[in-house]
């Protein structure tokens, strides 16, 4: 019979660990797997992608931030009624709630999920730095396992007191299939943003968060806009949008309204990423970055910021800068935009060609299916 596995996420909102949920399901073996996802939170919009590849999906609708013992009875109970086999936790809170659920209901073992880099907590909500804080104590006694996405967060984890014998890293993966190169994508997004097929397009997609620093961005885009007056810049994610007074604040700052495009939360992520000439990342705090692997996967080669594991991540694909230093960024961007076609094409090609040598999600798939058979193998001797 197939190991039951329950996946339990925090949230199902676009992020990285979502999508990475997302992704594993999408490659798990049913044969060998009975997969099931409960979200404590809300389920969109990530889990009608999950529901859509025929397996169920259920939410807890639990509060952000909240944690109350009738929704804690609910959680205990919807394990009894599924009695999984093993249960895969999803970020914090998910960490947390699905160890102290899991005694109340068989028992079955539980493996963590580390999606973040912990090196500054000023920077996380004070209840999220409290369960972090919780978990590292709790890691010493529930999980059977805790895997990491990136080296990154395996490091930072240990060092606040998570057990690091039990730790192990899993990168995430990208499907090569979806995101791959695209010339029509760059004709037609060009054609959407009312631009000529020629102008070059440098791009990032991220949410609006702190640790994005969309502020260096920007100040990059206006270093780089002095020198290549014709590029222009696209930026995507949640609340990513003119009615954003922070970032259209800046953008206005800089003169820039006319060469930026913020095209808030969208859903199609391949088209838009493949459409550029040069993919970014500004971020302060990141741990394994799925738009950089996205954009590599489409043979878009990549400047970003040295934070988590991107610099390992782009190696020597693209171009790594110091945090915080707009004037580098800007010329990470100039030195790939002043390559000609056929150099900055070499070199997406390969930037695809080693997310296929390391981060192609069959092998991810095939990493975390062999944990799970240990694990039970041991569990059930």
């Amino acid at each position: 019979m197939p190991i039951k596995i329950l996946h339990i996420a925090t949230g199902l909102q676009m992020g990285g660990a979502e999508t990475s949920l997302a992704n594993l399901m999408a490659f798990t073996d049913r044969a060998e797997f009975e997969p099931r996802v409960l979200s404590l939170s809300d389920d969109q919009p990530v889990g009608d992608r999950i529901r859509a590849l025929d397996i169920p999906v259920d939410t807890l609708g639990m509060r952000a931030g909240r944690i109350v013992p009738a929704d804690f009875a609910r959680l205990t109970r919807h394990l009894r009624q599924i009695k999984p086999d093993l249960i895969q936790t999803w970020m914090y809170h998910a960490d947390f709630l699905g160890s102290l659920a899991a005694p109340f209901a068989g028992n079955p073992p539980v493996v963590w999920g580390l999606h973040l880099t912990v090196n500054d907590l000023q920077g996380v909500k004070r209840g999220t730095r409290l369960v972090i804080r919780a978990n590292a104590l709790l890691s010493h006694w529930s999980p059977v396992r805790i895997v990491c996405c990136a080296e990154n967060t395996r490091l930072s984890h240990a060092e606040i007191g998570y057990a690091a014998a039990k730790m192990m890293v899993i990168p995430n993966g990208f499907d090569l299939a979806k995101f791959q190169p695209d010339e029509s994508a760059r004709a037609s997004v060009r054609a959407e943003l009312g631009l000529s097929p020629e102008i070059k397009l440098v791009g990032m997609a991220a949410r609006f968060h702190p640790h994005k620093d969309h502020a260096n961005f920007v100040a990059a885009a206006q270093r780089l806009h002095a020198v290549m007056p014709a590029v222009h810049f696209v930026l995507w994610g949640k609340d990513v949008n003119w009615e954003n007074a922070d970032l259209s604040g800046w953008i206005d700052a800089a003169g820039l309204r006319e060469h930026f495009h913020l095209l808030d939360l969208r859903l199609d992520a391949p088209r838009l990423t493949a459409a550029l000439n040069v993919a970014s990342l500004s971020s302060r705090g990141e741990a394994f970055p799925m738009v950089i692997g996205e954009a590599m996967a489409c043979a878009v080669p990549c400047a970003v910021t040295d934070v988590g594991d991107a610099k390992s991540m782009v190696a020597e694909t693209g171009r790594t800068v110091p945090l915080g230093e707009a004037d580098a960024l800007a010329h990470a961007w100039q030195e790939l935009l002043s390559m000609s076609d056929e150099e900055r094409s070499r070199l997406g090609q390969r930037a695809r060609q080693r997310v296929m040598d390391l981060y192609d999600i069959r092998g991810t798939s095939q990493q975390y299916a062999a944990l799970y058979k240990d694990i039970i193998s041991s569990w059930r001797k």
